[in-house]
């Protein structure tokens, strides 16, 4: 006997779980070993073209304890060569995220358990994001992500069409493949520690 779900609900629910799994796979990870992935991340991601012509790209500050991949020492190279970079910001208000400009000395946790800039930094316009950098708790190579859940960065992403999104994970972050809901958006590139996708 079939029984009728809402539409979306177990897509969700699949996504629910492999949460729960992607999450303790990645807390028994040594962070001694995420450290170093995080490494090959970085300069895989020093190599990509939109990164290296972006004038303005957005990253992530890690939730260490979560053990996601470590993008500050990109941080260092980018302003090296003169770009500018932001960050991920929650509105208090409104629950939707922006990119503002900040220093990494200057982003503090603010009760969403990853550190963000102040409210006062500069927001990023629509129409001058280049790249955003985006976190996984898994990935397919499609480049649907799957996050904590909560949508911040698929809203981000469809408010910034002109910018080129790339998820970032270790390599057994990779899911072979990953129900998608509606308001989902594919990045651009995923890239590991050891592959890249799409293949150049």
């Amino acid at each position: 006997m079939s029984r009728d779900y809402p539409e979306g609900y177990l897509e969700r629910k699949v996504k629910a779980e492999l949460r729960k799994r992607m999450r303790a796979l990645r807390n028994t990870t040594p962070a001694s070993i995420c450290a170093k992935r995080s490494e090959a991340i970085v300069t895989a991601l020093l190599e990509e073209p939109a990164v290296q012509k972006a004038e303005v790209i957005a990253l992530f500050y890690p939730m260490e304890e979560k053990h996601e991949v470590d993008l500050r020492p990109l941080d260092a190279a980018l302003r090296a060569r003169g770009a500018r970079v932001a960050y991920p910001s929650i509105d208090p208000d409104t629950r939707e995220m922006v990119f503002r400009e900040a220093p990494l000395d200057a982003l503090e946790e603010q009760g969403l358990g990853f550190a963000e800039p102040p409210a006062a930094a500069p927001a990023v316009a629509v129409g001058e994001l280049s790249v955003v950098i985006c976190p996984a708790l898994g990935v397919s190579p499609n480049g649907h992500r799957l996050g904590y859940g909560a949508g911040f960065y698929d809203r981000a992403l469809a408010a910034h069409p002109e910018a080129f999104a790339i998820a970032v994970a270790y390599d057994f972050q990779l899911l072979v493949e990953l129900p998608t809901t509606e308001g989902d958006i594919a990045c651009g590139a995923v890239v590991t520690e050891k592959r890249r996708f799409p293949a150049r």
